[in-house]
């Protein structure tokens, strides 16, 4: 049997950035789909539809339904990341792209400090150094951004980005549970399939059916969430996290980019000086050879 090609850590690197600017992509529709039907529906039919087209691909390939460890985690999963999803999308329907991707930078440095109270990991005193410098990053932004948009919206969404990175945290948390007990098609699969299953019965108060105008966006979301999260899951098999743990700040760029280009955002200085901190503060917490693998959005 001849030996599987080996896989560059340039190709992997370049793999996980492909796979971020995708998942920006999907950031982008799904702001618009918030912002004309609200979050709760534009989370539903995303994952209902993510959902059949991973499910597809996941018996296809010979899939078995978990058994009731991984099905317990799947759900609990799916709950924390629900909450955080649904947090996210509202929030980014009032908060510029850039500001909000920058907030959720936050929750690799809040999953250590969970890591450390659930997991029994040992906190490093870099992470007490980097919280100090992430947290006047936040405040950095927060407080040039409200002076400039100074709106109850605004406020409301900003808080309720800070709130779903505290949920994506947790999320990482269980994630990173369920990595011992499933493959990360399963993953993929079971997080939009529970989540759906979960939002489903609100639909008639919160969601409704979607115009068929808005199907194209919906299909395109879930395409988009479904290629990323299958690139990053490629990448991070392929290479070691340590090669991979800048990919996830590309997103700002993006989001930057795609945030002026779709919805004519302009980035302030103190977006981007907020972000540079929050940034380099995640940075200083998750050095060493102790750190965890740094996990993006697109895994929930």
């Amino acid at each position: 049997m001849s030996a599987q090609p080996r896989i560059s850590p340039t190709t992997a690197f370049g793999a996980a950035c492909l796979g971020i600017s995708i998942y920006s992509l999907m950031d982008a529709v799904m702001k618009g789909l918030s912002i004309q039907s609200g979050a709760y529906a534009a989370v539903l039919w995303r994952s209902i539809i993510g959902a059949a087209g991973m499910g597809a691909i996941f018996f296809a390939r010979g899939g078995r339904w978990p058994g009731p460890a991984a099905l317990r985690l799947h759900i609990a999963r799916a709950g924390v990341a629900g909450i955080s999803v649904l947090l996210f999308f509202w929030g980014l329907a009032r908060v510029p792209m850039a500001e909000s991707v920058a907030l959720t930078f936050l929750a690799p440095l809040i999953a250590l400090y969970l890591a450390g109270l659930f997991l029994g990991e040992k906190l490093q005193r870099a992470v007490v150094g980097g919280s100090i410098l992430a947290c006047i990053g936040v405040a950095v932004l927060a407080l040039g951004e409200f002076s400039i948009h100074a709106s109850t919206d605004h406020v409301l969404g900003a808080i309720a980005l800070l709130a779903a990175s505290v949920s994506y945290a947790g999320s990482l948390i269980l994630l990173r549970m369920q990595a011992q007990l499933a493959a990360p098609l399963e993953v993929a699969f079971f997080t939009s399939l529970v989540l759906g299953a979960m939002l489903l019965p609100g639909a008639p108060w919160f969601a409704g059916l979607p115009a068929p105008g808005q199907l194209p966006a919906i299909v395109a979301a879930a395409i988009f969430g479904s290629i990323s999260a299958m690139l990053l899951a490629w990448a991070y098999a392929h290479a070691e996290a340590q090669l991979l743990s800048t990919v996830e700040y590309t997103a700002f760029v993006w989001a930057a980019i795609l945030g002026w280009l779709v919805f004519g955002e302009a980035v302030g200085v103190y977006t981007f000086a907020g972000a540079a901190l929050i940034i380099a503060g995640c940075l200083v917490a998750v050095r060493g050879p102790v750190a965890p693998a740094p996990q993006t959005e697109a895994a929930a």
